[in-house]
């Protein structure tokens, strides 16, 4: 191969860079903050309002249920 000390260097450098920030993420306590994030927004999305506010905002509701009712 007549570039593979080139594809080397280059995968060096991405796996770094890659480590680099994973590592940072881990030190700023990133993925904890992301994981309460999620768990409140699962939460909020099970209540009725979130339901109720999806429902209102999905327009082709009735014209989806009236094309699966008439085949």
């Amino acid at each position: 191969m007549k570039f593979l000390d080139w594809y080397v260097k280059i995968a060096v450098v991405s796996a770094t860079i890659g480590a680099s920030m994973e590592l940072f993420m881990v030190k700023t306590g990133f993925y904890d903050k992301v994981t309460v994030l999620e768990s409140e927004k699962r939460a909020w999305e099970n209540t009725p309002e979130a339901q109720a506010l999806r429902e209102a905002l999905n327009p082709w509701r009735n014209i989806d249920g009236e094309t699966k009712k008439n085949p």
